[in-house]
């Protein structure tokens, strides 16, 4: 069974940077054909896609984060992390690491069958 868990500081002060990880178990983040994204729900904008990485390490990102948002990897400890910068309380949101599947209408929709429980961040002074 593939795992994921995201770690990272729950406490973020404006203008700083978020930076998240997720620990993947029980599968390779190099195995073909499965992506590696970043989501957030929030009250106010609900589940948004972030970004991603796929398998062999190339970048996707939303348009309206692409300038603040860095996805990496590291294939040694099977983690992929997350730098959102410049952060504002808009920010604040349940971040969630998960699998998704590469198919034939990828990207342009995007499916997922793993995802970590979620962790909280908080963007406050």
């Amino acid at each position: 069974q593939v795992q994921l868990q995201e770690s990272g500081p729950g406490l973020v002060k404006p203008s700083q940077t978020l930076s998240l990880t997720c620990t993947v178990s029980g599968g390779s983040i190099t195995t073909n054909y499965y992506y590696w994204s970043w989501i957030r729900q929030s009250p106010g904008k609900g589940l948004e896609w972030m970004g991603a990485i796929d398998y062999e390490g190339s970048n996707y990102a939303s348009p309206s984060l692409k300038s603040r948002t860095s996805i990496s990897r590291d294939t040694s400890k099977n983690q992929f992390s997350l730098q959102l910068s410049s952060v504002t309380p808009e920010d604040t949101a349940v971040y969630y690491c998960a699998r998704g599947i590469i198919g034939s209408s990828w990207p342009q929709r995007r499916e997922y069958d793993y995802w970590g429980q979620g962790t909280q961040v908080t963007v406050s002074s």
